[in-house]
């Protein structure tokens, strides 16, 4: 991810749940529950939630693995990683969660570690799609399973003239109200640029991955890619 993708992240961390409740209407909240369940994470088990933003998915993760699992949230945002220790402290004091500031494209960590992985909203921001696919099958163990959560511009040209209005027309005044308009005016461009479904599932198949299939959600507007590795 650049050094301008980070800063954004820093700076809309002290709003970043707050605006995602609105933009979706708590929806974001199912979705997210969505990508736990398809991750297969399981009691004792350790996984890893990339891009974890202010930990969410990676909370949800947490209360799914018990006090005998553990949980990796790795984000390149300090401000993002600061809020997400604080809800585990207060929300799952006793539970093992690991906050890591990383790079999803070099991950720290040994090959074949985790049991399952997940990601929410992190796979349209990365600069090198391929090479993040390539490093979350690296340190999956054989037979773990990871779910991927994002926005995709639908194929429904109804659906997607609706998403680009939503866009210009409340998310970025919206932002604006907020001091955040540069910060969120990115989203649009940034969905032109990311691969549909069907490419994904592609790349995924090309570094290794299994029973590989995109889901889509709400419409089209929302995508989950599930993979597994052998």
């Amino acid at each position: 991810m650049t050094t301008d993708v980070r800063a954004i992240f820093n700076r809309i961390a002290p709003v970043y749940d707050e605006f995602n409740d609105r933009l979706s209407f708590g929806q974001h909240r199912i979705w997210k529950q969505m990508a736990v369940k398809w991750s297969e994470a399981k009691k004792g088990d350790t996984c890893i939630d990339l891009c974890c933003g202010s930990g969410d998915i990676a909370l949800h993760v947490a209360q799914r693995v018990g006090k005998t699992g553990k949980v990796y949230g790795v984000d390149f945002s300090t401000n993002l990683l600061e809020a997400a220790k604080g809800r585990s402290l207060y929300q799952y004091p006793n539970h093992q969660i690991a906050w890591v500031e990383a790079d999803v494209l070099n991950l720290p960590f040994d090959n074949n570690h985790f049991d399952g992985a997940t990601m929410g909203y992190g796979l349209r921001n990365v600069t090198d799609i391929p090479r993040c696919l390539q490093e979350l099958y690296r340190v999956l163990k054989p037979g773990a399973k990871a779910a991927i959560l994002d926005f995709h511009r639908p194929y429904n040209q109804l659906f997607r003239s609706f998403q680009e209005w939503y866009l210009a027309n409340i998310v970025v005044p919206l932002a604006t109200e907020m001091g955040l308009k540069d910060e969120y005016a990115y989203i649009s461009p940034s969905l032109d640029r990311f691969p549909q479904g069907q490419d994904q599932v592609k790349l995924a198949l090309a570094v290794g991955f299994v029973d590989v299939t995109h889901y889509p959600i709400a419409n089209g507007m929302m995508g989950m890619l599930v993979v597994s590795k052998l």
